[in-house]
């Protein structure tokens, strides 16, 4: 990805941090004043609510989840989509997620392809 607004790091693998809820907090704490935004597959929301304080993350950061092959109904339906259906916003919409005072999420559809992130690693796609 590569937008001006968007860092691709590791800084997950470099704080150590074993679980996300651990990495924002750590990453709002170094960086006061930036509203960070989660981006997932939408094969990670549907289990989402597996997570570590999985609530803490979607009450206090905005989440955009991407199409994943045959996961879209699953994710839309997951028990986080249930629970947080007051935070969801329209995609059209979604450019807004990192403005305001709340965390709202959104489930996107596009292109998609059936390779994991790791597969992309692996192969040398994705630092």
């Amino acid at each position: 990805m590569q937008h001006p607004r968007v860092d691709v790091t590791d800084i997950e693998q470099r704080l150590g941090s074993p679980y996300t809820a651990d990495t924002l907090r750590r990453l709002s704490l170094a960086y006061p004043g930036v509203r960070f935004i989660w981006l997932m597959g939408a094969d990670n929301l549907a289990s989402f609510h597996r997570w570590d304080k999985w609530e803490w993350i979607a009450r206090n950061y905005s989440i955009a989840a991407f199409a994943r092959p045959g996961e879209q109904l699953r994710a839309g339906l997951s028990p986080m989509a249930r629970r947080f259906a007051h935070q969801r916003v329209q995609p059209s919409i979604a450019r807004l997620l990192g403005t305001g005072d709340s965390a709202r999420w959104v489930l996107l559809t596009g292109p998609m392809s059936e390779d994991s992130s790791t597969a992309i690693r692996n192969r040398g796609l994705w630092p």
